[in-house]
């Protein structure tokens, strides 16, 4: 029998569950508050519909042994697409739903092979408005909802957008090939392949810059302005700066637009982004989103209706960007009941019962103890904040 985990997957112990079920719970209070109701996509579903119509690549799948085609979902954004336009269709928009569950993505290992990484999500998906009011109402939620998170100064969060629309600017004067090969390098910030095009110097100098132009939207879109004339996609990003500034200087965060921002997930046709925040070690992505309404018409939505956003925080990241609990014991263990040689198990059961009745956590000692003193030590092996009712006729 094989001891250890597959290859990707983790266990946690008691304090790190407790420290998920608690953010989870926190942020969807917030999500209550909001408006949101909860939604429960399925784990299991039809490559086709995880592959959200090839915005997500077969490979980050992991694929079920099956009668019919099925996987684990990478993500839940396009089970939640799915049941919208479905069996939650005849419901008022806008459709604002949330979700709380563990995704699962296949990556190549370093060493060859294959490993499943699971990790639990929390997010939210606004279905049915087409305009610039969605992103406005997200993203306000998205601040909203890392405010309760508690982030510290130096964690340093910075919320980076970017939008679809930017990129086809960029990209407008290129064709074939090179448009494709110019929109990968931009993406993964590669100079050198830039350097390396054909292309006259004028344009690789013109696609340098844009790669190395980053800051605050106000600045960004001035400088866009400057380069590609009034464009309605401007007016939109203005608006949701004059917004979000203010909201995210109130918390310590930093707000980025970038040019070139594309997310990994082809899912998005719109405005995308990504909250960043600074780990130990390196920086530490804690939630994504964007627009994807193509997504939502490949679902049979049609008209103004063939609209969706959404966010998807990260739980396992944020837990450790927070600090673990060591896991010894949850926070809230209180009582441990023991009885002497001369009682039963069956009277510890009953007092048991009484601080169950009181609502406070109690647990048992199954054997006797030789006497108190035994009974202190099986306590504070239990962790320090335990409490001990003992039992001596």
């Amino acid at each position: 029998m094989a001891l250890q985990p597959a290859a990707g997957a983790r266990d946690l112990n008691p304090g790190q569950v407790e420290s998920n079920r608690k953010l989870s719970e926190r942020l969807a209070a917030v999500y209550r508050l909001w408006g949101y109701d909860e939604v429960s996509p399925p784990r299991v579903e039809r490559l086709d519909t995880l592959m959200a119509g090839g915005a997500i690549g077969s490979g980050a799948i992991v694929r079920l042994v099956a009668d019919e085609p099925l996987g684990l979902r990478p993500e839940m954004t396009a089970s939640i697409a799915r049941a919208a336009c479905t069996r939650l269709a005849s419901r008022p928009r806008p459709l604002r739903l949330w979700a709380s569950g563990t995704v699962f993505q296949s990556r190549s290992a370093d060493e060859g092979g294959l490993n499943i990484e699971e990790n639990l999500h929390s997010g939210v998906e606004l279905f049915g408005e087409p305009g610039i009011e969605a992103e406005m109402e997200l993203l306000s939620l998205l601040l909203a909802s890392v405010e309760t998170l508690d982030l510290e100064e130096e964690q340093r969060p910075h919320l980076l957008i970017g939008h679809t629309a930017l990129m086809d600017l960029v990209l407008a004067q290129f064709e074939g090939e090179s448009k494709e090969a110019i929109r990968s390098a931009l993406i993964r910030f590669d100079r050198l392949e830039i350097e390396a095009m054909d292309l006259p110097q004028a344009d690789k100098d013109a696609l340098l810059q844009l790669l190395d132009s980053r800051g605050t939207p106000e600045s960004q879109l001035q400088q866009l302005q400057e380069r590609f004339g009034q464009q309605a996609v401007f007016a939109d990003l203005k608006r949701l700066s004059e917004l979000l500034t203010p909201l995210a200087r109130d918390q310590g965060v930093t707000i980025q637009l970038d040019t070139t921002f594309q997310p990994v997930f082809e899912l998005y046709t719109g405005l995308v982004f990504q909250l960043v925040c600074q780990g130990k070690a390196a920086p530490v992505v804690i939630a994504r989103g964007g627009r994807y309404d193509d997504l939502v018409h490949r679902c049979g939505a049609r008209g103004s209706l063939a609209a969706g956003v959404g966010f998807s925080l990260a739980i396992d990241p944020i837990r450790e960007l927070l600090g673990e609990a060591s896991g010894e014991a949850p926070p809230d263990a209180a009582v441990l009941v023991a009885f002497s040689e001369t009682a039963s198990l069956e009277s510890a059961l009953q007092r048991q019962r009484s601080w169950h009745q009181k609502g406070i956590r109690a647990s048992i000692e199954l054997v006797p103890c030789a006497d108190r003193a035994a009974a202190e030590r099986a306590a504070q092996k239990r962790g320090t904040s335990i409490q001990l009712d003992w039992i001596d006729p």
